[in-house]
């Protein structure tokens, strides 16, 4: 048995174009944020080293987008990552928040300069302020894949990332990436921020009526 319809090509009909009526949980991230918190937590070769970083993160709305009869209201975002008083960025990261209403479904898709990808879910009531979504490297949809030598030095096993949305406008993130050293020594890659809103989101200008 499958939970789809047969039918994988009628698209969902009216459809509203303004994302930012439509996003769900991930509403109150929508905008570009800095956070100045950041804590990373890392293996090294004499083990554990903790490392502040400061953070850009941009959150912009797309329209919405169809596979047949699924609807994807989301965000494209960019992170960047440096740590204090340093110009190299430290992390770069780029990938969509999406919310499926049907299903109140939440998906992160990420992917970074070192030859890894992930996409991450949870089910998810709309009004919710805390979520967590899961990746695992079993998982033939939301799943994990790395270049050879990350599988080898670094293989990641689990993407954890929870989002809490504060009453004072902020948002924060914890991220648990379970690894394994040399294939064999279990490593938990922690990361945490706390981001404050600097601009607001900006849509289509075609969707939203205003003059492009």
């Amino acid at each position: 048995m499958t939970e789809f319809s047969s039918d994988i090509y009628t698209e969902p009909h009216p459809i509203d174009v303004n994302t930012l009526n439509n996003l769900g949980p991930l509403a109150p991230m929508a905008g570009i944020w800095k956070g100045e918190r950041g804590l990373d937590i890392k293996p090294k070769a004499d083990g554990a080293r903790k490392q502040a970083y400061v953070e850009r993160i941009e959150l912009y709305p797309i329209d919405p987008v169809t596979n047949g009869p699924q609807l994807f209201y989301g965000l494209r975002y960019l992170i960047i990552v440096n740590k204090p008083d340093n110009v190299k960025t430290y992390h770069e990261q780029v990938g969509y928040w999406l919310w499926e209403p049907k299903t109140k479904t939440v998906i992160q898709t990420l992917g970074i300069p070192r030859g890894q990808i992930a996409m991450a879910s949870a089910v998810v009531e709309p009004d919710a302020k805390e979520f967590e979504l899961v990746a695992r490297l079993e998982s033939d949809t939301y799943g994990i894949r790395s270049n050879p030598f990350l599988e080898f030095g670094f293989k990641t096993t689990e993407y954890r990332i929870k989002v809490t949305i504060n009453d004072d406008g902020t948002w924060g993130y914890e991220e648990d990436t379970v690894m394994l050293l040399r294939g064999e020594e279990e490593f938990h890659h922690r990361d945490r921020n706390i981001l404050r809103r600097v601009a607001d989101p900006v849509p289509n200008p075609l969707a939203s009526g205003v003059p492009a």
